[in-house]
């Protein structure tokens, strides 16, 4: 048996090797693909993918926003240097500008820096292992708090499913206990009607009655719907203590139990059963709605 996992969940890590700090944070909602997007100084552009095996290797489904940071804990352990080259096609770009717009301006060292990558931060450790060492690390510790909060969502999603199975298997219980009196109640007013209509005058074709409610028992007969119906709700029980990740397989379990309700409502037009038909399609829909935060 596996937890039932929630797609939402933060998780924070911090790894410091000495020379440097790194700081992950993950966060996770909930989407029907593995979304993974990735935020990191440039300098860590070159881990991406060793970051990303790291998610792919503890998470399925949901959109996961990861954000790193590094902090450098010695003057010399990173250098800041300029992209002279850069800095010149943004001078060239500008000149050309004020020449064919006739601006008199002077371009002011101020405005040069604000440009994107004028500025560029270097690591000045050779060793990108460490480095690596040092993200991973990091990564691996955001990676357990989340999904220690995601498992701790899951469970909680897990007792409020449940909660709202019990109750609509008390509902459809209900629905069995009218269902058998559907016919007779029917048998009644039919007879009080055609009595109503003919009077005592004439003699009531017990053929014609009999036919007309077996028709009546055959079309409103919902038997089969609720055995389905009972099985759909076992199935669900039964995924849930299995575990995993079976978010979409609840998603089709609970679109089939819909589909029985919605006949059995159809099918029968008493009003007691019309009632408890409403209130089982609002218990399944709000689970429907916590499974889709389920991974």
């Amino acid at each position: 048996m596996a937890n039932i996992i929630s797609m939402t969940g933060y998780g924070k890590g911090i790894h410091n090797d000495g020379k440097r700090s790194i700081t992950a944070e993950i966060k996770t909602i909930n989407n029907r693909y593995c979304d993974i997007n990735i935020k990191t100084p440039r300098n860590l552009r070159p881990i991406e993918e060793n970051i990303r095996k790291i998610l792919k290797n503890s998470l399925q489904r949901g959109r996961i926003d990861v954000y790193l940071n590094i902090d450098y804990l010695s003057e010399s352990d990173t250098t800041i240097v300029p992209n002279l080259y850069l800095a010149q096609q943004y001078n060239n770009a500008i000149n050309e500008i004020k020449k064919d717009l006739n601006i008199d301006s002077n371009l002011s060292l101020d405005t040069i820096i604000k440009f994107q990558d004028i500025l560029v931060s270097k690591d000045n450790n050779k060793d990108e292992e460490e480095l690596r060492l040092c993200v991973e690390a990091a990564m691996n510790e955001a990676v357990s708090n989340l999904i220690i909060m995601r498992k701790n969502e899951g469970i909680q999603l897990e007792k409020d499913i449940r909660s709202s199975m019990e109750k609509i298997v008390e509902l459809i219980d209900e629905i069995s206990k009218y269902s058998e009196k559907i016919v007779s109640d029917y048998k009644e007013k039919l007879e009080l009607r055609i009595s109503e209509l003919l009077g005592s005058k004439h003699e009531l074709d017990e053929g014609r009655l009999y036919n007309e409610i077996v028709f009546y028992a055959d079309k409103s007969d919902i038997n089969e719907e609720i055995v389905r119906f009972k099985s759909h709700m076992k199935q669900l029980d039964n995924s849930l203590k299995i575990g995993g990740t079976i978010g979409r397989k609840l998603d089709f379990i609970i679109q089939e139990a819909n589909r029985e309700i919605n006949t059995i409502g159809s099918k029968v037009g008493d009003l007691n059963i019309t009632q408890i038909v409403i209130e089982v399609k609002n218990l399944l829909e709000k689970i429907r709605e916590q499974i889709q935060n389920i991974e």
